[in-house]
């Protein structure tokens, strides 16, 4: 397959091209530090993208920034950030590249844990991730012959060192874990699925 990573240099998106370019043909792209240049934020820089790379099997989008801070200093152009960043971006690379994607071909996303586990000061990634989730969901009710679903792993191992105190308890998770449901998500047959990768929920 010829798959398209969009974060590619990020810390999820390189255990995504490591773990799929073992088999596939992959195509790196993020806003900074990779072979194609893009920007999610510019509708014109995504076109670009998806011009100079033509027509692929799989979409994946592992970027996007949120805003944290606390809730009463939090203000409307702070909650934007993520809203223009992480949700809109995530959506304007699957509004504009389902016309590159070939028939059969699926999109995956990704949001993290905050959907469901907020976290102190995590308003706004709780609301963006939330809203990307809503949004795999009635997508794959109109994406005829073609697939999305959504990542949502907890903290990363390899991130502890930075935000560990931000996820008091919780248990984290290995980046090539993570990798491991992309791959189910390219290859699978399952659409409008949340894969959630390293969650552990409370007995209730």
């Amino acid at each position: 397959m010829k798959v398209l990573v969009v974060g590619a240099s990020g810390l999820i998106g390189k255990a995504v091209v490591q773990d799929l370019e073992r088999d596939h043909e992959v195509i790196q792209a993020s806003h900074r530090r990779s072979t194609l240049s893009v920007d999610i934020k510019d509708a014109h820089s995504v076109q670009a993208l998806f011009e100079s790379v033509g027509k692929v099997d799989a979409i994946i989008a592992t970027t996007g920034n949120v805003h944290f801070g606390a809730l009463q200093t939090l203000r409307a152009e702070d909650f934007a950030q993520g809203l223009l960043d992480k949700l809109l971006g995530q959506v304007r690379l699957t509004l504009i590249g389902q016309h590159y994607l070939n028939e059969g071909g699926s999109i995956t996303l990704t949001t993290g844990i905050l959907s469901d586990e907020p976290i102190r000061d995590g308003t706004n990634a709780a609301a963006v991730n939330a809203g990307l989730e809503g949004f795999v969901r009635a997508a794959a009710l109109a994406l005829s012959g073609r697939r999305i679903n959504v990542v949502s792993p907890t903290v990363l191992t390899e991130a502890l060192e930075h935000y560990a105190n931000s996820f008091p308890g919780f248990d984290s998770v290995p980046a090539w874990k993570v990798a491991a449901a992309y791959r189910r998500s390219v290859e699978g047959i399952q659409t409008g699925r949340v894969y959630r990768v390293g969650w552990v929920r409370d007995a209730r």
